[in-house]
């Protein structure tokens, strides 16, 4: 049975809002911190380990408390439970737990009913007080995916369901809130933040709807402070980790195996502050003991906003490598500068804006993104550590071994081998064009090189026409034959070894295999113009416009441009593409999500020569 709500027992927490689609869903990592509720109320042990919560001894309530912790931010909440009864609201209609979690502290928590799960939609009054009902100590921690840049979104959420739980608070006589903020409430996107103090005042604009709506609520948290004996404050952890996570692990070993994670992108000297999931926990653990205590202290917390960090600041971009060499990835070492990657940004951005509705997936570039990903952003946590008592209790080194060791399914040497030749090899027919354009054989590749170079010197050069420098090739080749055939087996000291006969000759073989090339090539471009034909292989349409507009493009240059510009080109570009596939498909993947654009469906709604459905 859960518990009943009793005011002096009870405890309610609120968790993550997160958006798909068009509908909410909970966060998968939101759970961390139930974990640690659970676990700092079993029993004494977890005290003794650092986590120093001790409620006061004076209190009816010492035993249990009810705590609302309301709709969080991520998964922080698996370890704030044990002496105390839990209420989690979250907009999911029931709990998920992986197997490890059913038989961990959270698990054991609903079994025993000390944990009570209740389904909430932050933006609805009536849901927000029924949960909040009997309520102690609200943990607000509930905001929306901060990747959507969606402002009506964010406030719906940030705004209006802070001013809801504020509302519940003050009318249900609850005692204490403490509400997740972030630390994007002070960053403008263009100003890096070094060893940042509460002090720094909202910027004027921020870097995107979800740091504007954060910092608009955590404002309403902080004004709040006192109204019907509410006392209140705002922690703001900073670049969240650790297991359990399912944002920034998974990504960064999706983007390790797409070949996305060898480019830096700046200079790669800018400084973060990380923080490890258990030290967030104990930072709500310390802001809701801070609160609670007697006298002068929970006047000096309460009404403030805090930073929370692993007080370790380190390159944004050495933490990345630490996750990734730790996982057997290669570190980031090629560095693209952010002004570069700004522009193709904005032009991803205005592409989504427009193609969303038809289903277009959320980039991951995007120019807030790489202001996020070249700036510095660290802060002290002086006043935290001054007002609540906190200081980390997980080091940052100890914190990175414990993620990766939990990410042991998601190492380097589990990820298949590639299998069959590379795309380019195939495109080039995957014989002996390839292995000269791709350097299989250098040999091969040297001569073709020095054939063409003295090909341009005589005849490009000079600038012969095409007929004639046909022409002289012929000649300049048949007196190189004649000559050549006239020279004895040994001439000054060397053997001369003569071009047999068969040379000049197609064996049967040769010939039936160029003819099955010819009509195979033919077959597949009539094949081709019978889906053009058809009017409903768009895709294959504009693979033709742009193939004839490319030689249409090579065919108006002269011969001597054709050979500066399109020759080493194409020595080149296969190199590349063959050696760095996966990295130059995920990079045309990142900039223009091709997989959405080429849906059938997206594609019908733009078809000008059919009529759309009804439905349409």
């Amino acid at each position: 049975m859960p518990p009943k709500h009793n005011k002096d027992n009870s405890c309610v927490v609120v968790s993550t809002f997160d958006n798909c689609t068009t509908c909410f869903q909970s966060c998968t990592l939101r759970w961390k911190l139930y974990s640690i509720v659970v676990q700092i109320g079993s029993t004494n042990n977890h005290i003794s380990a650092g986590l120093s919560f001790r409620p006061p001894c004076d209190s009816p309530a010492a035993k249990y408390r009810r705590i609302s912790e309301l709709k969080g931010q991520i998964y922080i909440k698996k370890w704030l439970f044990l002496k105390r009864d839990v209420r989690i609201a979250d907009l999911g209609p029931d709990i998920k737990l992986e197997t490890h979690e059913e038989r961990g502290n959270l698990g054991q928590a609903l079994r025993l009913g000390r944990a009570q799960y209740v389904s909430m939609d932050l933006r609805d009054k009536s849901q927000v007080y029924k949960a909040c009902e009997g309520a102690e100590v609200v943990f607000h921690m509930a905001a929306p995916d901060s990747s959507i840049n969606n402002y009506q979104l964010h406030h719906s959420v940030n705004v209006q369901g802070t001013k809801n739980i504020i509302d519940a608070c003050t009318k249900l006589n609850v005692k204490r809130l403490i509400y997740t903020s972030s630390p994007s409430v002070v960053f403008d996107g263009i100003h890096g933040i070094h060893n940042g103090e509460e002090s720094l005042p909202y910027p004027s604009k921020h870097n995107d709807s979800y740091s504007e709506t954060k910092a608009e609520g955590e404002a309403l948290v902080i004004k709040a402070n006192g109204v019907n004996g509410l006392l209140t404050c705002c922690i703001r952890p900073s670049s969240i980790f650790g297991p359990g996570d399912k944002l920034l692990v998974p990504s960064l070993v999706a983007a390790a195996r797409a070949g996305k994670s060898k480019f830096i992108i700046g200079d790669g000297t800018n400084m973060y502050d990380f923080t490890y999931v258990e030290n967030v926990a104990h930072a709500h653990v310390c802001a809701e003991r801070a609160l609670a205590s007697d006298g002068s202290a929970s006047k000096r917390a309460a009404g403030e906003a805090y930073f929370i960090t692993n007080m370790e600041p380190i390159k944004f971009w050495e933490f990345m490598s630490l996750i990734l060499v730790g996982l057997g990835y290669e570190r980031p070492r090629i560095k693209i500068p952010a002004s570069v990657m700004m522009p193709i940004a904005k032009v991803v951005e205005r592409t989504y804006n427009i193609f969303a509705p038809f289903g277009m997936k959320v980039p991951q570039l995007t120019p807030s993104r790489i202001r996020l990903l070249t700036c510095n952003r660290t802060f002290s946590s002086a006043k935290a550590n001054d007002r609540l008592g906190y200081v980390p209790i997980i080091p940052l080194q100890e914190g990175l071994k414990r993620t990766i060791e939990s990410y042991s399914d998601l190492r380097a040497e589990l990820l298949p081998g590639k299998e069959g030749p590379s795309k380019a090899a195939v495109f080039l027919g995957n014989g002996m064009v390839a292995d000269v354009l791709l350097w299989r054989e250098k040999k091969m590749t040297y001569t073709a090189m020095v054939g063409l170079f003295v090909f341009y010197l005589s005849f490009v050069l000079p600038g012969s026409t095409m007929m004639t420098a046909i022409c002289k090739v012929l000649m300049w080749g048949s007196i190189f034959l004649f000559l050549h055939r006239k020279l004895p087996q040994r001439f000054m000291g060397y053997s001369i070894e003569k071009i047999p006969e068969s040379k000049f000759q197609f064996s049967e073989d040769m010939t039936r295999r160029t003819a099955l090339s010819l009509v195979s090539t033919w077959n597949y471009a009539v094949n081709n113009l019978k889906s053009i034909s058809s009017g409903n292989d768009w895709m294959l349409f504009f693979k033709m416009a742009l193939s004839l507009f490319m030689i249409s493009w090579m065919g108006s240059m002269s011969l001597q441009s054709f050979f500066v510009k399109v020759v080493p080109f194409v020595f080149v570009v296969f190199y590349i593409y063959d050696r760095y596939e996966d990295e130059v498909d995920s990079i045309v993947r990142t900039i223009f999500p091709v997989e959405r654009l080429s849906n059938p469906e997206f594609l019908r709604l733009l078809n000008p020569f059919k009529p759309l459905d009804k439905h349409d």
